[in-house]
């Protein structure tokens, strides 16, 4: 693996002892493994690929160890734990958005007229 530029090897160490950052080209594969794979939860109904690891790895296993081999461990982490953060917001954003549309549906009802 150590031609991952955030790998362990010490040939992707910068002269202050610090680690490399992934360039471009290592950030878009990593962003294509990603997308590959959230494709593939989205297929198979799979939200919380953390939570439901076993399903989302038996399901697809090409696009996880793809993803994996493309990202760093703490990436494949981030995007996992956003994925879910993003579909709590979209979920939340969506309800709130119903109740006030009914809210304002029965204040019109009531004869309440808006700007």
């Amino acid at each position: 693996m150590g031609w991952l530029p955030w790998s362990s090897g010490d040939s992707n160490k910068a002269s202050d002892g610090g680690r490399i950052a992934p360039d471009r080209t290592s950030r878009a594969r990593c962003w294509e493994g990603r997308d590959a794979f959230f494709a593939c939860l989205d297929r198979n109904e799979i939200i919380d690929s953390i939570k439901d690891e076993k399903e989302a790895r038996r399901k697809c296993a090409k696009e996880v160890a793809e993803f994996e081999a493309a990202c760093s461990a703490t990436w494949v982490k981030y995007f996992k734990e956003k994925r879910v953060m993003e579909y709590n917001r979209d979920k939340t954003i969506e309800r709130i958005k119903k109740e006030d549309a009914e809210k304002v549906k029965e204040l019109k009802s009531q004869g309440w007229k808006s700007s």
